[in-house]
């Protein structure tokens, strides 16, 4: 076996394919094609004399050899990045770098458009896709290189794995304006027993936000008045406007829907607190690209109107919410 007969670049496919399980979803991550792909793990295979992965129900699976490989490999593959581009100046109003980030449909709505329009302002020439990660697979993706960084409800304990949070955020209950409880007095936080008569519908996205709207529902012995699963979080207003239904979602996004749609926004009794954190690899660190990304994300996050908001204190409707709607800056709304 002679190293100088390896192309290096194998390696990239050998470490995909381990992390992906599929030479469709390998290529995919690496922009390369079917083919492309599946000829690079036909010349892995010869020069290892190991079939390396192996079909089973569930993907491709690596073969005992592939697992001493693979983890090496992928130390050596960010040693190597680190050592090219760590000490690189970087300069956004240059760079053409092709951000890969993770972030949930509910992320796409309130988050996308502001670090979209910022860098098109900063760094016209770079590109920015976000890849649809399951939250427990975030971790193997950042190490993998398949994104960059990823932005939720995210506790990764992986050793490599950095951290940092980026906003505390609570569940609130948001109806049409016209919805009233079958039952008391309309003030600002509904009672459990108004809940227990209320029917919800929910948003089950599978990345970075997971589903701990359900397991509040639950703790709160409400599960049963779940009548509808949405799978995204984009279509709720409208479900909420013509129908009785109560959508369960994140403050952030519910004043949002009030800004939007003039939703009206409901107390959740004792409803608790989660974490939403930008997540990275420590490979990236010290690299001035990504420090610039990370730093973009926190400026935004401190800067942006929908965290500058409070609740109005009277959650009124008609031509009161009309009034508080004029007076923010409403951004991100469909016309």
């Amino acid at each position: 076996m002679n190293f100088r007969q390896l192309d290096l670049n194998l390696l990239r496919v050998l470490a995909a394919i381990h992390r992906t399980g599929s030479v469709t979803m390998a290529g995919k991550t690496l922009s390369l094609s079917q083919p492309a792909t599946s000829n690079a793990l036909a010349r892995l295979r010869d020069y290892f004399k190991d079939e390396l992965f192996v079909r089973s129900r569930s993907g491709l699976k690596p073969t005992r050899l592939c697992e001493q490989l693979a983890p090496a490999v992928l130390v050596q593959l960010h040693a190597l990045e680190t050592a090219i581009t760590g000490h690189e100046e970087f300069d956004p109003a240059h760079s053409t770098m092709h951000w890969h980030m993770s972030l949930s449909d509910l992320g796409e709505i309130l988050i996308l458009p502001h670090l979209a329009g910022s860098l098109r302002s900063q760094a016209p020439g770079a590109r920015l896709s976000n890849i649809s990660v399951a939250v427990n697979d975030v971790p193997d993706a950042l190490e993998a290189r398949e994104i960059d960084l990823a932005i939720g409800i995210l506790h990764p304990r992986h050793q490599g794995i950095r951290t940092e949070l980026l906003f505390s955020e609570r569940y609130v209950a948001v109806s049409s304006p016209q919805w009233r409880p079958a039952s008391g007095r309309s003030g600002r936080t509904l009672t459990l027993s108004q809940l227990a008569q209320a029917a919800f519908v929910v948003a089950s996205p599978t990345a970075t936000f997971h589903g701990s709207v359900e397991k509040m529902l639950v703790q709160m012995k409400l599960q049963d008045r779940i009548v509808l699963r949405a799978r995204h979080f984009g279509a709720l207003p409208n479900l909420t406007l013509t129908s009785d239904l109560l959508a369960i979602v994140p403050e952030m996004y519910a004043k949002h829907l009030q800004q939007c749609y003039g939703l009206r926004i409901w107390g959740i009794p004792n409803a608790p607190a989660y974490e939403v954190r930008l997540v990275w690899h420590k490979s990236t660190d010290n690299d001035s690209a990504h420090q610039w990304m990370r730093s973009l994300v926190h400026r935004l996050f401190k800067e942006q109107a929908w965290q500058n908001h409070p609740l109005p204190e009277h959650m009124a409707t008609g031509a009161a919410i009309d009034q508080q709607l004029a007076a923010m800056d409403v951004t991100g709304c469909p016309t």
